[in-house]
């Protein structure tokens, strides 16, 4: 461990040795340079290597020499960046007015240079400032629009910063379910560039956010993970915080030996580093542990240390916790006079937090001196009097009368002139304004045709995937007869007492291959549904003949709560939609598992539903189940395959007969898949 401490160093040694040679060689350089832009750029390359190693003291020297020049030069660029580092400079010293003020300067040059990267990354800084100083719909703001222009150039050491920015103003405002998007997201760009740090602090930040909105087990996931990412002898103060935490995740679900194990572990090991938070944190959850075991009077020996601690160090959220451990605590010992001495102890500090915890848009105000106020009318009138008194002294001079005359006179013969020429001008615009409107309608029209082209192409090309994934079942089971006569594995007569359910799936699939041919045909030609009312319980007894032979295999309990009822579709599409959720149920069903299906009329639509107890989606993948461009595809519990293209081609042909298909899913708990479909042609 030691030498590997020592190669750390040097290696850092190195690194600060080579930037500070780089620093020299550009001083240098710069001494020599010509006073033109080739020098504000080097000293910009010299003021940014300056602020990495954090000398701003020498960076802002640089920064308004450079500013200087620039403006000398009229350099719009050269005064753009060196006005945004000057701002940088002024946030690192936490002088947010001086910093918000060269920010807006230089978005001003940025947007004369037509500079959209430099726009958003100005907007970025002003939003993380507007978001420290609690202003936080500014900071949205801003970092929102910044926002669009990184993820369109790819940029991805800015988009983590902004990423984050937003999960912590949308986190201040209560907006959990965004602070979380926003941390996948900010995890997802950093898990891509490898930025170790910041993919500890995005996955603990999502692991404290689920605990928050009390999905416990999704918190206990990414506390795990943040162990496993974490390094024990570097990252001291992160483990002390997690171990806790960790600890009472699992006391949440009563499992007493992982909560002890953690918690111990968590209160010896901050124990160790002397760090009082996590020692707090620890006894807390420990005290409440022996609670719970109706370990009293351990309980109340790590409460008392807690309560210490959590004063001592002014952590008003862990003494909150304490005091209603507290309470809980007497109450068990029948000392109620006590439990409600401490409940008013916890509701006077909840009330106290409540008010402390609001979002705060801080708004500076600049209180008015009445003395002054005076002065200032005073002065405003004295103006007025004096604007009045040269008006009279105008008023009464000839000469001044006859010269602005004849200004009147030369001004109204301009204005004729211009007007006869802007009349001109004007014509030849509207001709060529005609001339461009006449060549767009002939390009929207190829396009139009290129798109449709286009369109017909996917078609034909889902077309081909979804006929070998839909009639794999019916084939299978044929071949399955088919191999058990082959290898004298059934004797003929069973054989002969098994070509009434042969002769059956035989019909099925040639049935499914004549509505695919038949809705191919159609689809080639115009792209659209020909809708009739139909019994969709018919389809329901169809589609769930064609799996029979799987849900033996696999043991899987078949429910039928199909009732009759019609619905207004392309009878062929739906046909197609619900062999497809009916075979992904049984994909991804276990030995043992459930599928149900059934179908209701809800608000004058028909709802129907595919619902299996199986392995289930997790939460990233849901999003890519029905989107085309992923082709996402996974392998069954008894590794069967798929094209990826099932549920993206379902959704197009629901959507085309005016429904809609969405999914709700718990990973180990299991899937429902819900179509809604109109029950009647719509009215003109």
């Amino acid at each position: 461990m030691k030498q590997l401490l020592t190669l750390a160093v040097c290696l850092a040694s190195l690194f600060v040795f080579s930037q500070n040679e780089r620093i020299d060689d550009l001083t240098v350089k710069l001494a020599y340079q010509n006073q033109d832009s080739t020098k504000v750029d080097m000293s910009l390359m010299l003021i940014e290597e300056l602020f990495a190693i954090e000398d701003y003291k020498k960076a802002l020297l640089y920064i308004n020499q450079t500013a200087k020049l620039s403006e000398t030069l009229s350099y719009i660029k050269g005064l753009a960046e060196s006005t945004y580092y000057r701002a940088l400079v002024y946030s690192q010293r936490n002088d947010y007015y001086n910093a918000i003020d060269n920010y807006n300067k230089s978005r001003k040059y940025y947007l004369q240079l037509s500079d959209t990267l430099g726009v958003a990354k100005v907007s970025n800084s002003i939003g993380l400032i507007e978001i420290k100083r609690g202003n936080y719909a500014i900071g949205l703001k801003n970092s929102l629009s910044a926002i669009d222009i990184f993820e369109k150039q790819g940029l991805k050491g800015q988009l983590s910063s902004a990423y984050n920015n937003l999960a912590e103003a949308y986190f201040k405002t209560n907006q959990i379910d965004k602070a979380i998007d926003f941390n996948h997201k900010a995890l997802a760009v950093r898990t891509e560039v490898n930025d170790k740090a910041g993919i500890i602090m995005s996955t603990k930040n999502i692991a404290n956010l689920y605990s928050l909105r009390k999905e416990h087990r999704k918190a206990i996931e990414y506390y795990e993970k943040v162990l496993d990412l974490i390094n024990p002898e570097t990252d001291q103060a992160v483990r002390g915080e997690i171990l806790p935490k960790l600890g009472s995740e699992y006391l949440k679900f009563k499992e007493y030996d992982k909560a002890s194990e953690y918690l111990v572990e968590g209160l010896r090991y901050n124990r160790k580093q002397g760090n009082q938070e996590g020692i707090l944190r620890a006894l807390n959850a420990i005290g409440n542990l022996n609670l719970q075991k109706r370990k009293v009077r351990l309980a109340e020996i790590q409460l008392n240390e807690a309560k210490s601690i959590a004063q001592k160090t002014n952590n008003k959220v862990e003494l909150l916790e304490n005091y209603r451990l507290h309470i809980a605590l007497d109450s068990t010992r029948g000392y109620f006079q006590n439990a409600f001495y401490w409940q008013n102890k916890y509701y006077d500090l909840k009330e106290r937090l409540s008010k402390t915890d609001q979002p705060v848009f801080p708004t500076e105000v600049v209180p008015l001196d009445l003395s002054e106020s005076k002065s200032i009318e005073e002065e405003l009138g004295n103006f007025e009097n004096k604007d009045k008194t040269t008006k009279k002294s105008w008023l009464n001079n000839p000469l001044i009368t006859y010269c602005a005359l004849a200004a009147l006179a030369v001004l109204l013969t301009l204005l004729l002139f211009n007007f006869l020429k802007n009349k001109k001008y004007k014509d030849t615009i509207t001709s060529q304004k005609e001339q461009l409107e006449h060549e767009q309608v002939r390009n929207e029209a190829i396009l139009e045709q290129t798109h449709h082209l286009e369109e017909v192409n996917q078609v034909k090309d889902k077309l081909f995937s979804i006929v070998s994934h839909d009639l794999k079942d019916s084939i299978s089971s044929i071949k399955a007869f088919l191999d058990l006569l082959k290898e004298d594995s059934i004797s003929k007569e069973e054989f002969r007492e098994l070509i009434p359910e042969l002769s059956e799936n035989a019909n099925n699939a040639s049935s499914l291959l004549f509505n695919l041919l038949n809705w191919s045909k159609s689809q080639m030609q115009n792209l659209e549904p020909k809708p009739e009312l139909f019994n969709i319980q018919e389809v329901f007894h169809t589609k769930m003949a064609l799996v029979e032979q799987k849900v033996e295999d696999k043991r899987i309990v078949l429910i039928d709560e199909s009732q009759r009822d019609f619905v207004y579709a392309d009878k062929s599409m739906m046909e197609i939609v619900i062999q497809n959720l009916i075979t992904n149920a049984v994909k991804f069903s276990r030995t043992g598992d459930v599928i149900t299906v059934s179908n209701q009329d809800v608000d004058g639509k028909s709802l129907i539903c595919v619902e299996d107890t199986g392995v289930g989606i997790s939460r990233e993948n849901i999003d890519k189940l029905f989107n085309a461009n992923k082709n996402f595809t996974t392998v069954g519990t008894k590794n069967e395959k798929g094209t990826g293209l099932g549920l993206t081609i379902a959704k197009d042909l629901v959507e085309l007969n005016n429904g809609r298909i969405w999914v709700e899913s718990i990973q180990n708990v299991g899937s429902k898949f819900f179509i809604e479909l109109p029950k009647s042609a719509p009215q003109a």
